[in-house]
């Protein structure tokens, strides 16, 4: 098994291509468990629903496009929009998303780095 970048994301259906060296970080969502101890030794599990994140993702901005005036357009809207990111693998996850946190594109670079932050879990198609 190999890891590698993610090709693409497509956010309410628009494509933007990521960049290659992007290091992003993936969280599913689910619960997160903690162990908590009781008096006599024993111990109980407190289980917290968190949701999925994709972390540092760095999209090709084309400014012709609009790419940037959309991002705000979507994090400036009250619903969640559906997510898909496709991995050099092939293999492909979906979900409800919303971007959460600033929307600054480098200008040198010609990439907007995103945070996407959704309800459920992030599951493959």
């Amino acid at each position: 098994m190999a890891g590698g970048s993610i090709q693409e994301v497509t956010l309410k259906n628009r494509r933007f291509a990521v960049a290659a060296d992007a290091e992003v970080n993936r969280k599913l969502g689910g619960f997160e468990n903690e162990v908590q101890a009781n008096g006599d030794g024993s111990v109980r599990i407190v289980k917290t629903r968190v949701p999925f994140k994709l972390d540092g993702l760095q999209l090709s901005i084309d400014d012709n496009a609009g790419d940037q005036e959309f991002l705000q357009e979507l994090a400036d809207g009250n619903d969640s929009f559906p997510i898909t990111i496709t991995l050099v693998s092939g293999n492909a996850y979906q979900g409800t998303a919303t971007i959460t946190g600033e929307i600054q594109t480098s200008t040198m670079n010609q990439t907007c780095t995103v945070t996407l932050e959704g309800s459920a879990k992030l599951t493959i198609q």
